[in-house]
Order: structure tokens, then C-alpha cells, then sequence
């Protein structure tokens, strides 16, 4: 392991404004009330406004982040930006975000990773904030409102639009930030989760039907089987990478994909139901942007305290997710 580490020194989230209940959802599906809560613990979610883009919800909680860092702007070396909805689908909207909030020296990068994406810019983010020992800037954001199939109950009940950012510094303790990772990847659950069209199997074209731009999820019971147990099976590798156990974790910081995926990892990893952080009761599933977006509530609540230790887990479309031990 390297001498050195690093340390959260400081973290963001932003909700827009828009609630959308679940009464409104289910009576637009021809659900019975109160469908939705029972089958994904989900209350309500946030919906951009039409003119927000998607570097417009990421910059408030990146430069929350930046703020509670309290360190100099022109300092961060690095930005990465997860995301599965940007601007535009070119250029990439990382330097636009660093424009934004004044990195003047920041390089930046897109990472489409899906619901995994923080996950795998965290774990890129401290090894570079580690080896060249410069501030890192990581944030997750998306606006799946636009990507949702109003007509499919899947994507509809589930999704949100929701932004998260950490700051990471080095520090000259090796027994801080990243301990232990996991990251994985199952090709054959490719078709799960997707938005077919657009790519270049299936480019934008005149007669391309609006459906194959939408999310789709093909099978349900099909993901929730996979994605708990990728983040089960990622989540004991990076504990055991860490030499650490469960008993030693201060929480549980699981993707937000739903209640149900959330208590199933937690029992399966014997994690107790008070040491799990969630939001998704309140802000629905927004992608990668949902550990960061309950990680930064955490900590702006007093919950989360420097030098404890998380486990952060993961899954999604792809299949792609993993688990992070970290040391605040």
C-alpha cells in the first residue's frame, strides 16, 4: 500500500426543486395506491426543471463540495464526472462543469459507468489525489426524467434526477481513503437495463422510434437477483483487500437502486438496519449520483464523522458496479 492517503475534506448534494409524488405516477400507470411504496419503499422524487441541463444540477453540489473543502479553487489538479445523461452527447460536459465552478488547472473527464460510475471515479480519483498528491474533485449527476418510458411502470416508479460531489485531498496517512475495492462487470446481463437507441448499433435517425431513446428495464426480477448479488460478492472482496470486516464498518453506503435491493444487501452482508445510510424513500434512484447525494446528507447531518470507515456497493445497467472500503 502507498504511504500516503487521502480524506473526503469536503462534500456536496443538490435536488431540484420539482416533487413528483407517487400518487401522481401511479394513477398516470393505473397503479393501486400506494403500489409503489410497497414494492420499492420510494415516497417521491425530484425532476429537473426543463431549462436545468445536466451541468446545471451538478454544479451546485460540486461547488458545495468545494466550499465545505475550503481549499483554493485553482489547487484541484482533476475532475471526473460521472454521468449516463449529459449535456450533450458531445463534447464531454466535465470541462464545462470545471469552467463553471473556476478550475482553471483541472483536467476533466465523462465516466459513463452507470449506477457504478461514482464508485469507479472514486477509486481512479484517490489513486491520482495519492500519487501526485493534488485535490481531486468527483462528482456523480444525472437527469434520468428525460430518459424515463412514461408508458413502462419499470423506469417510471424508479427513477430521478439528483447530483453528488466529494473533494478528496492527500494525506500522509496510509490508513485513510481508499482501504480496499472491488469492481466488476457480468457482459451477459448486457440487455438488462438500456436506452437502444442512439449508440452506434442503433444511431439517431429519422425514422428511429422515440421508445428506443427511453429507458427500458427488460426484466426486473432478473436485476434485482444480479444486482444484489454483485454488490454482496464486491462488497466482501473489498473488505477482505482491506483486511477489515463488516463489524468494523462504521456504514453501509449502498447505491439507492430501491428499498428492496438496499435491505436485501444489508441482510445478506449482515449489516444492521441502523448502520445503513439511505435516501431513497425521499429522492428515488438517480443513478451513480446516489451515494455520493446520501453520503453528503450524512455528513452535512453530523452522522457521518472523520476517521470512520464506509462500505460503499453498487450495481447497474451493463452489468457494471463494485464496492469501495473507505476511511474518512
Amino acid at each position: 500500500m502507498s504511504s500516503a492517503g487521502t480524506t473526503i475534506a469536503g462534500a456536496g448534494h443538490y435536488a431540484p426543486e420539482q416533487r413528483v409524488t407517487n400518487a401522481e405516477i401511479e394513477q398516470r400507470l393505473g397503479l393501486e395506491p400506494g403500489w409503489i411504496k410497497r414494492r420499492t419503499g420510494i415516497e417521491e422524487r425530484r425532476y429537473a426543471a426543463p431549462e436545468q441541463a445536466l451541468t446545471d444540477i451538478a454544479f451546485p453540489a460540486a461547488d458545495m463540495a468545494l466550499r465545505n473543502a475550503g481549499i483554493d479553487r485553482a489547487a484541484v489538479a482533476l475532475t471526473l464526472l460521472a454521468t449516463s445523461t449529459p449535456d450533450n452527447p458531445l463534447p464531454p460536459s466535465a470541462p464545462l462543469l470545471t469552467h463553471k465552478l473556476g478550475l482553471t488547472n483541472s483536467g476533466g473527464i465523462d465516466m459513463a459507468g452507470a449506477c457504478g460510475g461514482f464508485l469507479y471515479a472514486l477509486a481512479l480519483g484517490d489513486s491520482f489525489a495519492r500519487i501526485h498528491r493534488v485535490p481531486v474533485l468527483v462528482v456523480a449527476a444525472n437527469i434520468l426524467s428525460r430518459r424515463i418510458n412514461p408508458a413502462e411502470r419499470a423506469s417510471s416508479v424508479l427513477f430521478a434526477d439528483a447530483a453528488g460531489a466529494v473533494v478528496l485531498l492527500p494525506t500522509d496517512r496510509a490508513d485513510t481513503g481508499v482501504l480496499g475495492v472491488s469492481l466488476a462487470t457480468d457482459g451477459s446481463a448486457y440487455g438488462l437495463i438500456q436506452i437502444a437507441g442512439g449508440g452506434s448499433r442503433r444511431p439517431f435517425a429519422a425514422d428511429l422510434p422515440i421508445e428506443e431513446t427511453l429507458m427500458t428495464i427488460t426484466d426486473g426480477k432478473a436485476v434485482f437477483v444480479r444486482a444484489v448479488e454483485m454488490m454482496s460478492d464486491a462488497s466482501q472482496k473489498a473488505l477482505a483487500m482491506s483486511a477489515l470486516e463488516l463489524g468494523q464498518m462504521d456504514w453501509l453506503v449502498p447505491h439507492q437502486a430501491n428499498g428492496r435491493i438496499i435491505a436485501a444487501v444489508s441482510k445478506q452482508l449482515g449489516m444492521r438496519s441502523e448502520r445503513v445510510l439511505s435516501s431513497v424513500a425521499a429522492f428515488g434512484n438517480s443513478s451513480a449520483a446516489t451515494i455520493p447525494f446520501t453520503l453528503s446528507l450524512a455528513m452535512e447531518a453530523g452522522r457521518v464523522q472523520p476517521g470512520q470507515s464506509l462500505l460503499m456497493c453498487a450495481a447497474g445497467a451493463g452489468l457494471t458496479g463494485g464496492a469501495v472500503v473507505y476511511r474518512c
